[in-house]
């Protein structure tokens, strides 16, 4: 009868000096600190990505030509940074040549900026008191900039024009005259205006724009701009139809300029 090897089997292979298998946790113990290193490495590097990425993203740090409010951070990023046509307007109001000038031009302007492409800026000189002595120049610009303060230049300008003197009478120097001018253009807080009228609050700024205009050596008023670059005697070389023109002109050559490469030009 054959003898059972089970059991003696077992122990003739435990007593004959071969090495016992080892367990699933004995074969892995020598790698286990290597890979306790590696989970510290790695998790100490992505403890630092994080603080680094954290530390990026709270520092506000715009990019070039970015646009935002005054004192507020440029979040913005324009395509086109403003609009491509800026007119510069230099008048006195005490100048029939500036009222002349704003007359006949008040329809053109109106249709260029409802385009979009344009936007104008007036620049109020008192060339006419230097000339004619008086100071009806300066008060009158001072009146309009407490106007604009309310956000009504336009429609008190206007009401100058309207009720404009010779020259030679310095009537714009009575500021009851102007403060009637004010009531007459509509929407004007006369509690705020008075005092601004009375206290000449824009005084210095009227009387520094006078003398960069004369500092600028641009001659008698009215004085255009497009895009800073004076245009020659308006009054005898300008109309209407060429001055729509040359907007035109400009807008394109602006828009060309700024357009992404490859990309068509909208301007015209």
């Amino acid at each position: 009868m054959t003898e059972s090897k089970g059991l003696k089997d077992r122990n003739d292979t435990a007593d004959s000096g071969a090495a016992p298998r080892k367990s699933l946790l004995q074969r892995w113990r020598p790698y286990a600190a290597g890979i306790v290193v590696l989970a510290v490495v790695f998790g100490a590097s992505a403890v630092i990505g994080a603080h680094v990425r954290g530390a990026k993203a709270d520092k506000v740090k715009p990019p070039a030509n970015a646009a935002g409010p005054d004192g507020q951070a440029k979040l913005a990023v324009p395509v086109r940074p403003s609009v491509p046509v800026t007119l510069t307007v230099f008048e006195d109001l005490r100048s029939p040549q500036s009222k002349a000038f704003a007359e006949e031009y008040a329809d053109t302007f109106q249709k260029l900026l409802a385009t979009g492409q344009v936007q104008i800026q007036y620049r109020l000189v008192t060339r006419t008191d230097a000339r004619l002595g008086g100071h009806g120049s300066r008060e009158a610009a001072n009146a309009a900039a407490c106007a604009q303060d309310q956000g009504r230049f336009t429609q008190f300008v206007q009401q100058v024009w309207n009720r404009q003197p010779d020259p030679s009478d310095d009537a714009l120097s009575s500021q009851s005259l102007l403060k009637e001018l004010s009531e007459k253009a509509g929407k004007i807080d006369e509690g705020k205006f008075v005092p601004c009228l009375k206290g000449d609050d824009h005084e210095g700024w009227v009387a520094k724009s006078d003398a960069d205009f004369v500092a600028g050596v641009y001659g008698e008023v009215p004085v255009l701009q497009i895009n800073g670059e004076t245009l020659p005697d308006v009054q005898k070389t300008l109309t209407p139809s060429k001055l729509r023109s040359q907007v035109e002109k400009e807008a394109k050559k602006v828009s060309d300029e700024t357009a992404p490469s490859g990309q068509p030009s909208l301007a015209s």
